[in-house]
């Protein structure tokens, strides 16, 4: 599944490297952020290191893609966005992303998700990806949606994080949709 760089207008995804900690810590730091999240805030920068070790070494191995959402004006991270829970057998992933609140609103999920999605299915042959949110998050089911993916269904009290127990929105979009096969 190794990427090493997709551009768009504005942006360009990339993997993230150990210069990246500290503008990564700042975003996912961010308790708004990370409110749908089913992990709390990051508390020192040390996650975000481990996360960009972890994520190397899951790209190095085929596993995963994690990439950086960099503004190509200015190199500025605006954010992460993922494939990852790869079945290869299936030819299935899930997605994931995350942005600076700064950014909230602009697009940038948008035409980052986009350009990550068109690679799954023509470079990766993906014939599937998924997407699991808090139903409560409805600026993510509304992007999902932008890009094309369907509700599929919901998992009740699913997760659990500072006690607060949360259910979860399954998403999912396919290569081929039923109604052309």
């Amino acid at each position: 599944m190794l990427v090493t760089k997709i551009e768009t207008e504005r942006l360009i995804l990339r993997e993230l490297v150990e210069d990246d900690a500290s503008e990564l810590f700042d975003i996912f730091s961010d308790h708004e952020v990370m409110k749908y999240w089913n992990s709390g805030p990051w508390v020192s920068i040390e996650e975000a290191r481990t996360f960009i070790a972890k994520s190397t070494q899951a790209m190095n191995s085929n596993t995963e893609v994690t990439l950086g959402i960099f503004l190509k004006s200015n190199g500025q991270l605006l954010g992460k966005i993922m494939l990852f829970n790869h079945v290869k057998e299936s030819r299935r992933a899930e997605i994931g992303f995350g942005v600076s609140r700064h950014f909230w609103g602009k697009g940038i999920v948008l035409e980052a998700g986009t350009a990550l999605i068109e690679h799954a299915f023509k470079t990766l042959n993906l014939r599937r990806i998924e997407a699991e949110i808090d139903p409560d998050n409805a600026s993510s089911g509304k992007v999902l949606e932008r890009l094309g993916f369907i509700t599929e269904g919901f998992l009740r009290q699913r997760w659990e994080v500072n006690g607060v127990v949360s259910d979860s929105a399954i998403y999912g979009l396919l290569a081929k949709p039923l109604d052309s096969v």
